[in-house]
C-alpha cells in the first residue's frame, strides 16, 4: 500500500472498519482489542503512527500522521504477540501486516479479516467472556454476554434448533398446527411412510423431538417447539421471541398500518402458524398470469411468488431464537418486502449472493418448511431470488447486516431500474460481447481497473497473484478485489485465507 492511498483511508475518519492509534514506541494493548473487534464484526485497519486530536472535526486536522519509531521492531513485536497467547486464534497472514513508508515517516498498516462463524469468538487473553470485543462507529467494546453466547452457538456446524428443550413434552404440542402441517405433508408425500407414524414418532422424524442417548434425557426440540408448540408454551420458554406482520402499503400520516399479524390471543404463534397466517397476504396483490392450455387456466405460482416465500423462509431458517432479544419482522410495501431477522450472517455476503452454501442456524426448521414445499436446503434460495428480481428488471435485493442490533434485514424492492442503470448495463454487456477491455470509468480508480485489465474471464486468481502483477501488497489488493465483488465485477470463492477471484 503506497502512503497516499494509506492517507486515504486515514482520512475518512474512524468508522467501523478503520482504527488509528498513536503507538509511538511501542505496539499498544488496545490494538489487540481493536484486532478482536474487527474479527468479530465486518474486519477492517488497524493503523499504528497516527494521533488523534478529538478537539478537531475535519479528519484531515483530527488525525495527525506522526509515525512511529523503530517500525521493523514494532512489527516483530506484534508477530510475536499475536502468535502467543495474548488472543486465541490468529487471523493474519504475512500479506496482512505491512510497514508503509513517506520519508522520515513510518507507520504499520495491519489488516484484519472478519473471522469465519466457525472461528469467533475472536478474544484477547484466556477467557472470551471478559477478553471479546465487537466494533461498532463509535469504536471497540466490550461484546455483551449475549452476543458472545451467540458466536458460539454459531460455531456449531449442525445449528441450533436440535437441542431439547427441558420439561416440554408433546403436550405442549399444538395438535391443530400439527393436523395442519401434517395435511400438507400427506397431499405432497402420498404414500410416504411417516405418513402412519404417530405424532411423536413423525414429529422425531422431523427433528422436532428428540431423546438423547448419552444422558436418557427428551422432550420437544427448539424446532419443534417454535414450529408447532401452544402459544403459552412458546410464550413461557421464549419470551424474547416476537412475531410482526404489518401491510404498509396504504399508510398516511394518521395510519401506520392498514393489517397487521401478531400475537393478540386469537391464534397459537408458532413459527408455522405464523407462515400459514402471512404468506397469502404478502402474495395476495401479485399478478397471476393466465396460461393457455386447451383452455384458460389459472396460474397461481409465479416466480416472484417463490421468490417471496424464499425471502420469508430464510428470514426463519436464519434467525437466532436464543438471542435476549429478538423480531421476526415482515413488512408488506406498496413496492417491497422487508424481512427482518435476528442473529448477524453466519457466511461472507459474497458466499451468500453466489449461493450453493447452506450454513442457517435452524437446518431442522429448513427441512420441515422444504418437506412441505418451502424453501430449498441446497443453499439456491437466495441466488433464486437474485434471479428472479433480475428477470423482472427490478433492483437488486439488498441484505442488510446492523452488527448493533445483531439483525439482518432483507429488502426485496419491486422498482424498475433506472434508465441510467439500464443503459449502464446494456453498454457493459456489450462491451464484454465485444471482448473490450475498456472499463467503466464510473465508480473505478485507476487501480481496480488495473484488476480488470490483468485478468481474463473465467480464470481464477489469488490475492498473491494479483498483488503482484499490479505491484501492492496483500491486505489493499485483497481491500480492492472486495470492492470489485461488490460491483458485481468479479465473483469470489472458497474460504477467507483461500478465497480466489474470478472476472465475471
Amino acid at each position: 500500500m503506497k502512503m497516499q492511498e494509506l492517507k486515504e483511508l486515514i482520512y475518512q475518519g474512524e468508522k467501523v472498519d478503520i482504527e488509528c492509534k498513536k503507538a509511538e514506541k511501542s505496539v499498544p494493548k488496545s490494538a489487540y482489542e481493536s484486532y478482536s473487534a474487527f474479527a468479530n464484526t465486518k474486519g477492517g485497519y488497524i493503523i499504528l503512527g497516527v494521533r488523534e486530536d478529538k478537539t478537531k472535526t475535519d479528519p484531515k486536522e483530527r488525525f495527525i500522521i506522526q509515525g512511529i519509531e523503530d517500525a521493523p521492531k514494532q512489527k516483530e513485536d506484534f508477530w510475536n504477540t499475536i502468535n502467543g497467547n495474548k488472543v486465541n486464534i490468529n487471523l493474519l497472514t504475512d500479506d496482512d501486516v505491512e510497514i508503509v513508508e513517506e520519508g522520515s515517516i513510518s507507520l504499520i498498516v495491519i489488516h484484519v479479516p472478519r473471522a469465519d462463524f466457525n472461528m469467533r469468538p475472536v478474544y484477547v487473553g484466556e477467557n472470551p467472556y471478559k477478553g471479546t470485543y465487537k466494533r461498532n462507529h463509535e469504536g471497540d467494546y466490550h461484546a455483551t454476554e449475549y452476543e458472545i453466547r451467540g458466536m458460539i452457538r454459531d460455531q456449531n456446524p449442525e445449528g441450533n434448533d436440535n437441542q431439547i428443550i427441558e420439561y416440554y413434552t408433546m403436550d405442549d404440542i399444538d395438535k391443530e398446527t400439527l393436523r395442519k402441517y401434517r395435511q400438507i405433508f400427506e397431499i405432497r408425500n402420498d404414500g410416504h411412510v411417516w405418513n402412519a407414524l404417530d405424532d411423536k414418532s413423525f414429529l422425531e422424524k422431523l427433528g422436532g423431538y428428540r431423546k438423547d442417548r448419552k444422558t436418557g434425557v427428551e422432550g420437544l426440540t427448539l424446532a419443534g417447539l417454535l414450529m408447532f408448540g401452544t402459544g403459552q408454551a412458546i410464550r413461557e420458554r421464549f419470551d424474547n421471541v416476537f412475531m410482526d406482520y404489518r401491510n404498509e402499503s396504504q399508510v398516511t400520516a394518521d395510519i401506520r398500518w392498514n393489517d397487521r399479524i401478531t400475537y393478540d390471543g386469537t391464534w397459537e404463534n408458532n413459527l408455522f402458524n405464523f407462515f400459514t397466517k402471512v404468506t397469502p397476504k404478502l402474495t395476495e396483490d401479485l399478478k397471476k398470469p393466465f396460461k393457455l392450455e386447451g383452455g384458460v387456466q389459472r396460474i397461481d405460482d409465479t416466480p416472484v411468488h417463490k421468490a417471496v416465500r424464499e425471502g420469508f423462509v430464510n428470514m426463519i431458517i436464519h434467525a437466532d431464537y436464543l438471542m435476549d432479544a429478538g423480531v421476526l419482522k415482515v413488512i408488506k410495501k406498496s413496492d417491497a418486502f422487508e424481512f427482518t431477522n435476528p442473529g448477524i450472517l453466519k457466511l461472507p455476503l459474497e458466499d451468500i449472493y453466489r449461493g450453493g452454501n447452506s450454513k442457517s442456524r435452524n437446518p431442522h426448521m429448513q427441512t420441515m418448511l422444504r418437506l412441505v414445499g418451502f424453501g430449498d436446503n441446497a443453499g439456491s434460495g437466495f441466488p433464486t431470488i437474485l434471479d428472479v428480481w433480475k428477470s423482472e428488471g427490478w433492483i437488486k435485493p439488498e441484505l442488510i447486516e446492523d452488527t448493533n442490533l445483531d439483525q439482518v434485514t432483507l429488502m426485496m424492492k419491486m422498482e424498475k431500474e433506472s434508465d441510467d442503470e439500464s443503459a449502464e448495463k446494456s453498454a457493459d454487456s456489450a462491451e464484454k460481447s465485444a471482448d473490450s477491455k475498456k472499463m467503466k470509468v464510473i465508480d473505478l480508480s485507476e487501480r481496480q481497473r488495473q484488476i480488470l485489465t490483468y485478468m481474463d474471464a473465467g480464470v481464477e486468481y489469488s490475492t498473491e497473484q494479483v498483488a503482484e502483477k499490479i505491484g501492492l501488497k496483500g491486505p489493499r489488493t485483497r481491500q480492492l478485489l472486495n470492492e470489485l465483488v461488490n460491483m458485481e465485477l468479479l465473483a469470489c470463492i472458497g474460504t477467507t485465507k483461500k478465497r480466489r477471484y474470478i472476472k465475471v
